[in-house]
């Protein structure tokens, strides 16, 4: 039906990720640690002075674990990915237990050089160490000397070359000096550190200089018998016209990007490269071996000299021409024209085949990302299958650039049209588990854009999310509640009010109590129950509010105060008359009337002669749900001893429980389950009630009721709570009522048929 789930290898790493601390214990620093290979004794008095200096580090409980290369690379990438590394957990990477050659640390901005030691135990060919925040040269003396001598890819974009004097210092990528691929994109690299890489690195091969201060690209003369990989993004010069003769002279180059940005350079300081891009097309001679060239950004760009181009050029297989309007001439767009070549990839934004290729290859650019996802939005609606294919394109985009509005509006806006409605049940919940992660994020940065925030709940606002995908379901709940009191919106509100319904019997009674304990909260509710009572509307958006005020409130006195401090009963009996008879209102209204009963401190706040008249009305209903609930009421009310019922006038606890018993002895068992516990603790008490045994009736009633609609859930629930102990006794007893005791037998019987003895 949708993709297949994560492979075993991938879900054990992911389990370790989350279970550190039950699969790893912390160990004193072995100060005797053994040199690996290539490593001087130097460098290991350092790297065991540096570890005891840290006093512990992590090590795996089992002492016979040991991780080979693709397991613990990648276990380090995901804890990497996920936010979980820090230096501590560093020391986990010891090369006595794991091995490390391809090296991924993104975004890895919480790492210092503590941490970063770790490296020098390890032979490393490939390196990704983005956004970190100690230098660069920092991090290439964490390396070990085998390490320096054959390192051949380096990845160091959004780090940092600025020592504590904010000098730029590059100096220590001299040291690579078999490097063949170097990444310092969106660092302070400058000119100098050009001059440098040009002349140390005799071996270096692609180069990515995008978004950093090099201002003129001249010493790539040096390089030009080697370069075959130029990116330079959104790079800005100081003379345009030294750009492109140097770019024609590195005559081996494979892949070139001169891209940019439109209207980054408002005052043109710099030149952008895209100004003489026309140049470089009519070159048409030079670079032969060209197999990738990206000109996205580029307003100079002729349609005709770009075919021609291309006509000199067979090798080339890709072609970026994102914010260019020629991404739309049919000799890209039209298969049918002369000049279409469909071994040609194109990004640019006039197809979904463009547009699908630039959130491939551009996620690290916003700008980018943020136009394809607005056209990528306008072909969403003609989707008419699922596409997961697409979603996992949105994703990356909209996870590195959480604080780009334009970003985030664009993609919550297309993850809407990607899993609305059915095409939900075709994507794996793994999938939709990160769709909900990032829109939470997306709630969570811009709470208040009106747009954007309904984007995001129409999207939550979906039974298969909430039904059977794993998140943070009180994040959830909470960012909707924040939401449902921020914007006055009629359709936001039914679906806010929906969502947390549902989420409000999925979290825990702590988390329950957590939410509704905020007035703020319990106001808003109560505020859109009375602006319903006011028109005398029963629709779906008063249902939705009952349910959670309800689900809110179920095991939580903090809620229920709150809702009584707030004029919940006042107001919820004018529910009750205002919509007699309207059998979904009075099941919702006396369940939550139920859940404040169930605590002994608040029932004579109950006790109003109004309401217990409506009571004995509403127990006599017709419907057995209603009379369940006002039933419960009147046996969690009648369990109390106390001189409650003396303030009271019109009925007597004597005649409530006659009715009770009345009323129970009578019902027929209900097709369906009509209710949901989180535990049977509330129905201990009306169990022992030994005065009143109509109490201990519909106890034993209720929970032989769940127990048979679903034994799976409520019997092991019975056994673990005791239960199932104080029905024996009732069983046992001879002094109990022989209805309570059939009763208790007959449940006994259902959970030893269920196997929960």
């Amino acid at each position: 039906m949708y993709d297949s789930p994560s492979s075993l290898q991938e879900a054990c790493v992911d389990f370790i990720c989350e279970n550190l601390e039950a699969l790893c214990e912390t160990s004193p620093v072995n100060a005797s640690t053994s040199t690996a290979e290539g490593e001087s004794e130097t460098e290991l008095t350092q790297t065991a002075a540096a570890a005891v200096a840290a006093g512990n580090r992590l090590v795996f409980r089992d002492n016979d674990v040991y991780f080979h290369s693709d397991i613990s690379e990648q276990l380090l990438t995901a804890l990497s990915e996920k936010g979980k590394l820090s230096d501590f957990r560093m020391t986990l990477f010891d090369s006595s237990t794991t091995r490390l050659r391809h090296v991924c640390l993104r975004n890895a901005g919480k790492l210092t050089t503590k941490g970063l030691r770790v490296l020098k135990g390890h032979k490393i060919c490939t390196l990704e160490a983005t956004g970190l925040k100690v230098t660069v040269n920092d991090l290439i003396g964490c390396l070990g000397e085998w390490t320096l001598q054959n390192l051949r890819t380096l990845n160091v974009a959004r780090s940092t070359f600025m020592d504590g004097s904010r000098y730029c210092v590059v100096v220590a990528l001299s040291k690579l000096r078999n490097l063949q691929s170097l990444n310092v994109s969106c660092t302070e690299f400058n000119r100098h550190g050009l001059e440098i890489v040009a002349e140390d690195l005799p071996h270096l091969e692609s180069l990515d200089i995008s978004c950093t201060r090099v201002d003129d690209i001249r010493p790539l003369r040096k390089c030009r018998n080697r370069l075959k990989s130029l990116t330079m993004y959104n790079l800005k010069v100081s003379s345009c016209e030294s750009v492109i003769p140097v770019v024609l002279d590195l005559h081996l180059l494979r892949v070139l990007d001169m891209s940019d940005e439109k209207d980054t350079h408002p005052f043109e300081i710099f030149t952008p490269v895209h100004s003489k891009v026309a140049y470089f097309l009519k070159a048409i001679d030079r670079v032969p071996h060209l197999t990738s060239l990206d000109i996205s950004g580029k307003d100079d760009i002729n349609a005709t000299e770009l075919r021609s181009f291309l006509q000199h050029h067979k090798e080339l297989c890709f072609l970026g021409l994102i914010d260019s309007d020629v991404c739309y001439d049919e000799s890209f767009t039209n298969p049918r024209h002369p000049d279409y070549n469909d071994q040609l990839v194109v990004t640019g934004t006039a197809t979904e085949a463009q547009i699908l290729e630039a959130l491939r290859r551009y996620s690290h650019r916003p700008q980018y990302v943020q136009k394809c996802l607005y056209n990528l939005f306008r072909l969403t609606p003609i989707f008419s299958d699922a596409r997961v294919d697409v979603i996992e394109l949105v994703l990356p985009g909209m996870m590195l650039h959480t604080q780009q509005f334009g970003v985030q509006m664009a993609a919550t806006a297309c993850l809407y049209n990607l899993t609305k409605g059915d095409l939900a049940y075709k994507i794996h919940p793994k999938i939709l588990k990160r769709v909900v992660e990032l829109t939470l994020t997306a709630m969570e940065t811009f709470p208040n854009h009106y747009q954007l925030q309904k984007n995001t709940l129409l999207t939550l606002c979906s039974d298969r999310i909430l039904q059977d995908v794993a998140f943070d379901k009180y994040r959830c709940a909470r960012l909707v509640m924040n939401c449902l009191c921020a914007f006055e919106d009629a359709s936001m509100n039914r679906m806010s009010v929906a969502i947390c319904s549902i989420l409000a019997a999925k979290i825990s009674t702590s988390e329950t109590s957590m939410l509704g304990s905020q007035p703020q909260y319990m106001k808003k509710l109560l505020a859109i129950v009375k602006s319903k009572v006011l028109t005398k509307s029963v629709d779906i958006t008063i249902k939705f509010t009952l349910s959670a005020l309800w689900n809110l409130t179920d095991e939580s006195p903090t809620t229920c105060t709150v809702f009584l401090e707030e004029g919940g009963m006042a107001l919820f009996l004018e529910v009750l008359e205002t919509f007699q008879d309207e059998s979904a209102v009075e099941t919702k209204v006396l369940g939550l009337i139920n859940n404040i009963a169930e605590v002994a401190q608040l029932r004579s706040r109950l006790m109003v002669p109004e309401f217990l008249t409506l009571l004995r009305k509403l127990l006599h209903s017709s419907h057995i749900d209603v009379s369940y609930f006002a039933a419960g009421i009147i046996a969690h009310l009648a369990s109390d001893g106390s001189d409650i019922w003396s303030v009271t006038s019109g009925v007597t606890r004597e005649q409530l429980l006659h009715e009770l018993g009345e009323v129970v002895t009578h019902w027929e068992t209900p097709d369906g389950e009509m209710v949901a516990y989180r535990s049977f603790h509330p129905f201990f008490p009306l169990l022992t009630c030994h005065e009143a045994f109509q109490v201990q009736l519909w106890a034993v009633w209720a929970i032989q009721h769940v127990c048979t609609k679903n034994a799976k859930r409520y019997c092991p629930m019975l056994i673990e709570e005791g239960g199932n102990v104080i029905l024996h006794n009732l069983w046992e007893s001879s002094t109990v009522h022989p209805n309570v005791r059939k009763i208790s037998e007959s449940i006994l019987d259902v959970v030893r048929q269920h196997g929960a003895f």
